[in-house]
């Protein structure tokens, strides 16, 4: 006799500490839980819904320490098994406490993403019965049908490509072998991402993609697997239903290096150009080099892309030397030209004091050679992190040889943001480290942007120029505006003097002993 009942899966993402992205993580949301929500949602004897606890706003219950109460979603409509979106370091400890509380229900918990793919055994260790290794969609499903004849089981080594780790739970591999010579026939049967899946959240900033992994094998990220792609047409398919069904606007593409497959990068602009001319609002993750391929940029610009986020990593020329880059700051800044000629807004990321590479500089100086690089090369907003040694990382792994990380005791899993210091420095102090990119960023996102936005519109020289020449230095201006109040806000609620001085007195005791 059929079963008639109906399961639920949760797919949750769950909010990471506050920190200066905060903000903006409200108006969008991670790809990958939409994907493995949406591939549930089309088996037969499933329902599925996704919680994005950032971005949630005031339908979803919350606790009396304003977090989302999964007690009450849970009275409301219980459960049967959640998925985790673990993919993000600083959001760890939250997942964790949320796993803890669905197993304490009896519920099957789920964890996918980066960080348990590389740390699984401290995920089962931590309320999660099964991690997914790799790409998600599939493995999900194997897990939920093999759940739905077996409730009360949580040992799922029947299942195909399952290892178990001394009972305490299962690590699940995706047997799916990337072909970086031809589409990807996964990729392109996938179903295309259901974002009326999220529950109270307006997404304003629509995440697609097309390329997963990347071949650069930079040190500092944890992406390694080779990459594959599914063809453009599906893609176009995404953003065309999308903007039918959601009168979606904006797009953030987010693979991390178009250029892996350029012709079909170049394919898909062309038909969004086609149909669309610049009607669309595009973001895109590029290559500094790539301002070399002017042909690109004329179709991205045709095509509706107006922004442009790009890893400078360091305008130090000494620096840029030891990480292998290939050019100079003196091409660094000729490129944001082009990069500015073809109307883009240009997001610079900065890498502040990056570890195991010698600089005759002081910390002092490094800090004004990064101002003057970023007044001279006029990139219209920036972000000046602190190196991030994440798990599965090669700096990870050099940093820990050389016995400089700093223990997740002092520096827990939550200050793995960027906005804080997770390892020893050689050739600066803790406090330089952790308080010069912030002086950066205050220096650039300052108070004074509010009264040139009045000047502008009161004394509009810059018309002269061209409505779009004044349109950029306008909206420049009300970005820096923004960035100041949020820069302050965080700083009232972040004590960088005390994360430091925390820091050494852990030191001085263990140094003691």
């Amino acid at each position: 006799m059929k079963n008639n009942r109906r399961y639920l899966f949760r797919m949750i993402i769950p909010a990471m500490a506050d920190n200066i992205f905060t903000r903006m993580i409200k108006k969008t949301i991670a790809l990958g839980p939409v994907m493995v929500a949406t591939a549930v949602s089309k088996l037969p004897d499933w329902d599925a819904e996704i919680i994005h606890e950032a971005g949630s706003r005031k339908q979803i219950p919350r606790n009396a320490e304003g977090e989302i109460d999964h007690f009450a979603l849970q009275k409301e409509r219980p459960a049967d098994a959640i998925g985790l979106y673990c993919g993000i370091s600083s959001t760890m400890p939250r997942a964790w406490q949320i796993a803890k509380f669905y197993q304490k229900q009896r519920v099957l918990t789920v964890a996918g993403g980066l960080h348990s793919h590389y740390e699984p055994l401290e995920s089962l260790k931590n309320g999660i019965d099964a991690v997914i290794h790799g790409d998600g969609e599939e493995t999900i499903k194997q897990i939920l049908l093999y759940f739905q004849n077996f409730p009360k089981e949580r040992n799922f080594s029947k299942i195909q490509n399952v290892s178990c780790f001394e009972g305490r739970g299962i690590f699940l591999k995706s047997d799916f072998t990337p072909n970086p010579q031809k589409y990807s026939a996964f990729l392109d049967n996938l179903p295309d991402p259901d974002f009326s899946l999220i529950r109270d959240c307006k997404i304003k900033t629509y995440p697609i993609g097309r390329i997963r992994g990347c071949g650069m094998r930079c040190e500092f990220c944890s992406v390694k697997e080779k990459a594959r792609w599914a063809s453009p047409e599906r893609l176009f398919k995404t953003v065309s239903r999308l903007v039918k069904v959601r009168r979606a606007k904006k797009f953030f593409l987010i693979d991390d290096r178009m250029e892996e497959d350029k012709e079909g990068s170049m394919r898909f602009f062309e038909l969004v150009g086609k149909k669309y001319g610049r009607k669309l609002d595009f973001t895109v993750q590029i290559r500094l080099e790539a301002a070399k391929d002017e042909e690109l940029l004329a179709l991205l610009r045709k095509a509706g892309v107006r922004r442009v986020c790009i890893g400078y990593e360091s305008p130090i020329d000494e620096e840029l030397k030891k990480m292998k880059k290939g050019y100079r700051s003196r091409e660094m800044i000729e490129w944001t030209k082009i990069y500015h000629h073809y109307d883009f807004f240009v997001h610079a990321m900065f890498i502040f004091g990056y570890p195991g590479i010698e600089s005759p500089l002081s910390a002092e100086k490094r800090m004004e050679r990064f101002k003057e690089f970023i007044f001279q090369s006029k990139v219209d907003s920036i972000q000046v992190l602190k190196p991030i040694p994440l798990v599965g990382s090669l700096l990870r792994e050099r940093l820990k040889s050389a016995n400089r990380l700093l223990p997740l005791a002092i520096v827990p899993w939550e200050k793995y943001d960027g906005n804080h210091v997770c390892f020893l420095p050689e050739d600066m102090s803790l406090k330089e480290i952790q308080e010069y990119p912030t002086k950066i960023m205050k220096w650039f996102y300052n108070s004074w942007s509010f009264w040139r936005i009045g000047l502008r519109i009161l004394m509009p020289f810059g018309l002269l120029r061209g409505w779009h020449s004044w349109y950029h230095g306008w909206w420049n201006d009300i970005i820096r505006f923004g960035g100041s109040r949020l820069y302050k806000k965080w700083k009232r609620r972040n004590n960088e003097i005390l994360y430091v001085k925390n820091i050494e007195d852990f030191l001085s005791r263990k140094r003691v002993l």
